[in-house]
């Protein structure tokens, strides 16, 4: 497996977490430990331009993922994609939710890969079930710590 995790933003970020919690997901998720996917770790005025270039929306986000390959079948050895996170927007967000920054940083690192294998949360629905996913696979992430 291939995790590589590239840091651009000028802020300490949890690297070694990140690829053990995404290894970790890509198990639970039953996707090839082989699979390779990319995780950067960006500034907000970066972030920005990929918002408005991509998603064709103003100002920053906290995560953008851009899918390359879906497997085809369970154990298939793909390129995922790329997942990207503002740690700045990140930390915002976390004071809201009421926890860590870090802990904010795994919610959108999982979110992320989940998009890229086809999770979305356009309805209300499947927002439920992504979001729970999300969560879930954090938190048993965090019993193996």
């Amino acid at each position: 497996m291939t995790i590589e995790v590239t840091n651009s933003s000028g802020q300490l970020v949890p690297a070694a977490e990140i690829t053990s919690l995404l290894g970790f997901a890509m198990k639970e998720m039953k996707l090839n430990p082989d699979c390779d996917l990319n995780v950067g770790f960006i500034d907000d005025q970066y972030m920005t331009e990929l918002h408005i270039k991509w998603m064709d929306e103003p100002g920053s986000t906290d995560v953008l993922s851009f899918p390359m390959d879906m497997p085809e079948h369970e154990g298939e050895v793909v390129t995922l994609g790329d997942i990207m996170i503002s740690p700045t927007f990140a930390a915002a967000q976390a004071i809201t939710a009421g926890h860590s920054a870090e802990h904010e940083i795994f919610i959108l690192a999982t979110h992320g890969l989940l998009h890229i294998i086809g999770y979305d949360h356009a309805e209300p629905a499947e927002e439920k079930i992504m979001f729970e996913l999300q969560e879930s696979i954090v938190e048993r992430w965090k019993k193996t710590q």
